[in-house]
């Protein structure tokens, strides 16, 4: 039985974990700086949301994301982590997830949904397809970090 519910603070210790296992698949878990902490923070503040999949009273699966601006388009939902713990992957608890930020995304009246897959996660490439997802081409990923924003970097 897979329960998919919006997160509560009391699941950020494992919204916060299953990121790391993430970045772990990623081949980046030194990549991971936001603490527990900070997502408590954060999440207070607004700044984002969860859902998490929760079987036996344990979280298995994550999608966190909140809401951001599109000048070309409005109002969009980006989906930022998406994750199913390895031991329960292959079961339909991903799909069952992306339902619902799809849910999610057609209740806040978003006019898009955008996330990022790496080129080498043939998995989640073909999930993605399966939704008929637009893959955009020619479009760089560029970031400031925090010494490059305060000037130190």
């Amino acid at each position: 039985m897979i329960t998919i519910r919006k997160a509560e603070k009391k699941d950020l210790a494992a919204v916060h974990a299953l990121v790391t296992e993430l970045a772990v698949y990623e081949n980046e878990p030194e990549a991971v700086t936001a603490t527990l902490a900070d997502y408590e923070r954060d999440f207070e503040a607004g700044f984002f949301e969860s859902l998490v999949a929760e079987t036996a009273g344990k979280v298995v699966g994550i999608a966190l994301y909140y809401t951001a601006y599109s000048t070309w388009k409005g109002r969009m939902l980006y989906l930022e982590d998406f994750v199913v713990t390895q031991s329960h992957r292959r079961q339909g608890i991903g799909e069952l997830i992306f339902e619902k930020v799809i849910e999610e995304a057609c209740r806040i009246g978003a006019n898009r949904m955008k996330w990022q897959v790496l080129d080498w996660n043939e998995p989640a490439i073909k999930f993605y397809e399966k939704y008929n997802a637009e893959f955009d081409k020619g479009w760089l990923n560029v970031n400031l970090a925090k010494g490059q924003l305060e000037g130190k970097e």
